[in-house]
């Protein structure tokens, strides 16, 4: 068994990043956090990858949240906050450009940051830190077995790391604050009526069918036009809609002369898949 807390894994353009403390319900501790950022990193500085998948080891647990053992001790002092975030020795830190607005480098935030899509498959529980991890990705699928909850209301916390901004904007500001104020356990089917996450399927199936979904952006769209629009709805939160129109223009405007645009084009024309090439 591999003594890394966080795998990595290529293949067929999709990077798979894995929280691999089984055993623990892959409860966050300061390695996953410093292995964690080391392969999102890598994922995005490869121009192989086309998109990111992030899920848990294990059928319990996609994060149980910080480490409980961590947390007990910092109630008595005997740790400090950097054994739960990590130290900011991170071998590798995700580079993000000086175009993306600093909302979208802050502690956990910066995968809304990274222009490749970031897919999160919720393999079990997902609570506290674990929720957070799974909010700042692009798209969730869950299993049958996830299951839901900020718990902070229940440990003496507060919202954590953004999620009083993004949890409203992602299921409205009635079911967010049902989620915050109780600290209740939401279970997959509950998360996907309320639009916490896009469908749920069966535990064995979970990695596949996410995969073939990962699969039919990696085969059908511009790795280009994806960076772009990522940032253009990110960053759309924060503009009005005269702005949104008009960056919307000159980005148009933009894509009509590249090599995405033509080859988009000539693959409807032509009736076979297309070939964009890398950015």
């Amino acid at each position: 068994m591999s003594d890394k807390v966080v795998l990595y894994d290529k293949s067929e353009r999709i990077a798979t990043v894995t929280l691999n403390r089984p055993d623990q319900l892959n409860a966050w501790t300061g390695q996953m956090d410093m292995e964690y950022r080391a392969a999102m990193a890598e994922a995005e500085e490869d121009s192989d990858v086309r998109v990111i998948i992030v899920t848990g080891a294990g059928e319990r647990g996609f994060c149980a949240g910080a480490d409980m053992s961590l947390l007990s001790d910092l109630t008595s002092g005997g740790v400090s906050g950097s054994s739960i975030t990590g130290d900011g020795s991170a071998v590798r830190e995700v580079q993000l450009g000086d175009d993306v607005r600093d909302d979208f480098k802050q502690q956990y935030s910066f995968p809304m940051g990274m222009k490749k899509p970031v897919i999160c498959a919720v393999n079990g529980a997902a609570v506290g830190l674990g929720l957070v991890h799974t909010l700042y990705c692009d798209v969730r699928f869950a299993s049958e077995k996830a299951k839901f909850s900020t718990t902070f209301a229940q440990r003496g916390l507060i919202a954590e790391y953004g999620l009083a901004w993004l949890l409203p904007r992602l299921i409205g500001r009635n079911a967010a604050m049902d989620m915050l104020l109780t600290a209740r356990i939401v279970k997959a089917d509950e998360a996907k009526s309320m639009g916490l996450v896009s469908e749920v399927y069966p535990a064995g199936e979970l990695m596949d069918k996410v995969r073939e979904y990962a699969g039919y952006i990696v085969d059908h769209c511009s790795p280009r036009s994806l960076g772009i629009i990522k940032r253009m709805t990110n960053n759309a939160q924060f503009e009005t809609l005269e702005e949104s129109c008009q960056i919307a223009l000159t980005e148009m405007g933009e894509s009509l002369g590249t090599e995405h645009f033509k080859e988009g084009v000539m693959s409807f024309m032509e009736r076979r898949a297309p070939a964009f090439p890398d950015v």
